[in-house]
């Protein structure tokens, strides 16, 4: 199974009071979008993937534009008006994978884990929390929260939906992924996140290099 992607960077991001937009902020010396669409380009179970800007990101925009990776532009009126436009524009009506542009840990591995998960739900929606507790443990931000089954978790942004179910304003069927996972929990909301964020994933790399090389 196979789904396009959209990459989610048109917000605002006025909470953490940038001089830059936030998908262009940079961890270890590469934008926060890149991280993501260089994740979604190495999975292989996404088809396609668009960045998706707005008025608040002309300028991850035209970064996007010169990578020559695929734009919509929408008129940045909410998170789900925002998907509900874009579906339409691109003619998106089968299942649609989302990622917000501030998750520079996601890996390909993992959203092709989530494909394959969302392909076995039989559900219209299959979104992804982390506890609550473990993004505190790493001293990370909780700026979202939703309810799952009588519990409160983190949002991390990363859902799979049905593109044709949006557009109704009924209720959709969902699932969801629970997990502690580093590639969910690292999402940026405050300069501390990004500041956490960098120090796990320079160690991460330092791991990775030191097992290529055989040490």
């Amino acid at each position: 199974m196979k789904v396009p992607a959209l990459i989610m960077a048109g917000g605002k991001g006025t909470r953490m009071g940038l001089p830059i937009e936030k998908p262009l902020l940079l961890l270890l010396g590469k934008p926060l979008v890149d991280w993501v669409a260089e994740a979604v380009i190495s999975a292989q179970n996404i088809s396609e993937f668009y960045i998706v800007t707005s008025t608040n990101t002309p300028e991850t925009e035209k970064h996007c534009q010169t990578k020559g990776w695929k734009i919509l532009h929408t008129d940045a009126k909410g998170y789900h008006n925002d998907l509900k436009q874009v579906s339409r524009l691109a003619d998106l009506n089968g299942p649609i994978l989302t990622i917000p542009a501030d998750s520079p840990a996601i890996t390909g591995k993992f959203l092709d884990k989530i494909v394959n998960q969302f392909g076995t739900s039989h559900k219209d929606f299959y979104a992804v929390f982390s506890p609550i507790e473990a993004r505190e443990r790493l001293g990370l931000s909780v700026d979202s929260t939703d309810e799952y089954r009588g519990k409160w978790y983190a949002v991390s942004g990363i859902n799979i939906v049905n593109g044709r179910k949006i557009q109704d304003e009924g209720k959709i069927e969902t699932n969801a992924l629970i997990t502690k996972e580093i590639e969910v929990l690292l999402n940026i909301n405050t300069f501390r996140d990004l500041e956490i964020a960098e120090k796990i994933m320079q160690k991460q790399k330092v791991k990775l290099n030191s097992k290529q090389n055989g040490f």
